[in-house]
């Protein structure tokens, strides 16, 4: 059985995503210094995620 070419990743598909898993908003706010070991991981402040410009 194959896959149907709608479900298919493409190779362009590897687009910033908006929301991000809880080790790469901890990764992003212990490199702004915002989270310290320790803390607890519930209940983090929002991160930016950064924006994707358009190749022409």
């Amino acid at each position: 059985m194959t896959i149907h070419k709608s479900l298919r990743i493409k190779t362009g598909a590897n687009k910033m995503r908006n929301v991000l898993k809880r080790d790469e908003r901890l990764a992003i706010l212990q490199k702004d210094g915002r989270w310290e070991e320790g803390k607890s991981v519930y209940g983090l402040p929002k991160t930016k995620t950064g924006a994707v410009k358009k190749k022409k």
